[in-house]
């Protein structure tokens, strides 16, 4: 708004300048665009793109670090109560970015997530690929009511946010300070929901695999394997093996949260014997 005034005054009091002014607005369009075109961006806001640091250790394993794996764009009925069952046999958290209309649709399956000590996170309400393009009212409306439908279903109340391919807009970033959430990116993903090869999604989720990422899987609009199973299915065993041979232990966004902000404590630093 600013440099828009400062633009608009400046051709005033200078008529000449116009080009240099209009030059400068569209700059400015186009660096905003781009920010919200690219998801890992910290240039609209803070955005996780890696676990904080301080949370990447974990305070079972001190040669162990933490990982995140977030499954977004569910809850689904065909493939979620799977996905859990797979977490479970592996002993691994994982954070799911919800959908607010399909918690609606599915409470069990939102409270089977909770349950099972996993967390829910917001994915916005109705998941609209123009969600980038809506305005301050139409950005909140769609977060509040995926809270609302979230809370309605679990008791719980969602931490984080992911947009919608995670695209966006500066009017975000207000809307979540406004309902306390923390925007979640991602530092590596698979492009589940395209690829239909179990091995390239896995190779792109592992490849220079460390302490603090955080990974991306879908369990809604999963892609196919050729023999129609959805990819997430496939991955997430090799993904877990891959991940407990590699001492990375898969926790939510949530405990990751909580240790940031009181990491543990090592025997050494306590005076404690080890």
């Amino acid at each position: 708004m600013v440099l828009h005034a400062g633009a608009i005054g400046a051709a005033l009091v200078r008529p000449h300048w116009w080009p240099w002014a209009l030059s400068a607005v569209l700059a400015d369009h186009l660096l905003l665009t781009a920010s919200g075109l690219w998801p890992r961006s910290h240039w609209l806001g803070p955005n996780w793109t890696h676990l904080p640091p301080a949370a990447a250790r974990t305070a079972q394993d001190a040669a162990a670090a933490a990982i995140a794996i977030t499954i977004d764009d569910g809850p689904e009925p065909e493939v979620t109560s799977r996905v859990l069952d797979l977490l479970d046999e592996h002993n691994a958290q994982a954070t799911f970015f919800c959908i607010g209309e399909r918690v609606e649709r599915h409470p069990a399956l939102a409270r089977a997530i909770v349950a099972r000590q996993h967390e829910i996170a917001n994915h916005s309400y109705r998941h609209l690929m123009h969600f980038s393009l809506l305005g301050p009212r139409g950005v909140a409306q769609e977060i509040a009511r995926a809270q609302e439908a979230i809370g309605a279903a679990t008791g719980e109340v969602a931490r984080f946010f992911r947009a919608p391919a995670g695209l966006r807009n500066p009017f975000l970033e207000p809307a979540l300070t406004r309902a306390n959430l923390q925007l979640v990116s991602w530092t590596r993903r698979g492009f589940d929901t395209v690829n239909t090869s179990p091995a390239r999604v896995l190779g792109r989720l592992t490849r220079d695999l460390q302490g603090g990422d955080i990974l991306l899987l879908h369990d809604g609009h999963a892609a196919r394997t050729p023999d129609g199973l959805p990819v997430i299915l496939e991955v997430l065993p090799r993904l877990l093996g891959a991940l407990a041979a590699a001492r990375l232990a898969p926790i939510t966004l949530r405990a990751a949260l909580v240790r940031a902000a009181d990491p543990p404590v090592s025997p050494a630093a306590s005076g404690m014997p080890s």
